[in-house]
């Protein structure tokens, strides 16, 4: 990182723009001590860390973006999540222009972001926020598998899976949480909107099996090694002992996260949402990143 963040600063580079991307913090009620055996934090009133967990993807080390990063279930804004129809006929919850006044961005912007929350959260871990009606969740997203290969593969849309299936995107089920924007160094940079939202009841998260993936526009195998459900105390001890690698929007939002003892407690903030862009800082030799403004770093 210091090394190209000094010849980004000496050479005067302008920086590259920043693609949209949404992704999900996936939570649910801690299940036991089995999930994330590595590190037995210390919970009660002081962390927070009791009754919640958030499920974490190992990126493979052949990405280029990212490699070995433990990250949440996310990625770019498709061309084809921008599609009007789903507001139109398979929307359900707070309008996109609503969403836009929560994301401080236009309707129609607004609306590709939670598309591909969606669409995103359901090709990385299997986890699908949509149902044949409003009070309706999908009780077992396997019996998706199918559109979800067509969803990695290209071949199918969001817009056509919820048609097909006869489902409306919960875009209630969606609490706005965060904006993290990529370092201006970085030659590829991202504009990401953080949602969090609950596991539904009766599906799973998990990878899509192997032969899912071969037919991946991007090629190759998948861009995770593993799925994992982590306490957020758990996860940043995990960090801090150099047994994970966390991204810093990744650990700030965990660090959030221990404020909170319960799922409901999660779904139910309303925060106000600001883009929060690390900048470089150099010191004689030494190059850091500064966290924006009143965000504390956990690491």
């Amino acid at each position: 990182m210091a090394d190209r963040a000094r010849e980004f600063a000496a050479a005067g580079l302008r920086p590259a723009v920043p693609r949209d991307a949404a992704t999900v913090i996936l939570v649910r009620p801690e299940t036991g001590p089995e999930t994330t055996p590595e590190i037995e934090p210390e919970t009660g009133p002081e962390t927070g860390t009791a009754g919640v967990e958030v499920y974490l993807l190992l990126r493979t080390q052949a990405l280029e973006f990212a490699p070995g990063a433990c990250v949440f279930p996310g990625g770019s804004v498709d061309a084809r999540d921008a599609d009007p129809i789903i507001a139109e006929t398979g929307w359900t919850g707070p309008a996109p222009a609503d969403f836009g006044h929560l994301l401080g961005v236009p309707a129609d912007r607004a609306r590709a972001l939670v598309c591909a929350a969606v669409r995103e959260t359901f090709e990385e871990s299997g986890v699908l926020l949509a149902g044949p009606s409003p009070a309706e969740l999908v009780p077992h997203s396997t019996d998706l598998a199918q559109d979800r290969r067509a969803l990695l593969d290209g071949s199918l849309s969001l817009s056509e899976l919820l048609s097909r299936r006869g489902l409306l995107l919960r875009a209630d089920l969606l609490t706005p949480w965060a904006r993290w924007i990529t370092p201006e160094f970085s030659p590829r940079r991202f504009d990401t909107w953080f949602f969090a939202a609950a596991l539904p009841a009766g599906q799973l998260a998990g990878l899509a099996p192997a032969d899912q993936l071969a037919g991946r526009a991007a090629g190759g195998p998948g861009e995770s090694d593993s799925g994992t459900w982590w306490r957020p105390g758990a996860a940043l001890e995990a960090a801090r002992a150099g047994q994970i690698t966390l991204l810093p929007p990744t650990a700030v939002t965990l660090a959030e996260l221990t404020a909170y003892q319960d799922v409901a407690g999660i779904l139910g903030e309303r925060r106000m949402i600001t883009p929060l862009l690390p900048k470089v800082v150099f010191e004689d030799e030494r190059a850091w990143l500064a966290m924006p403004h009143a965000t504390e770093y956990p690491l």
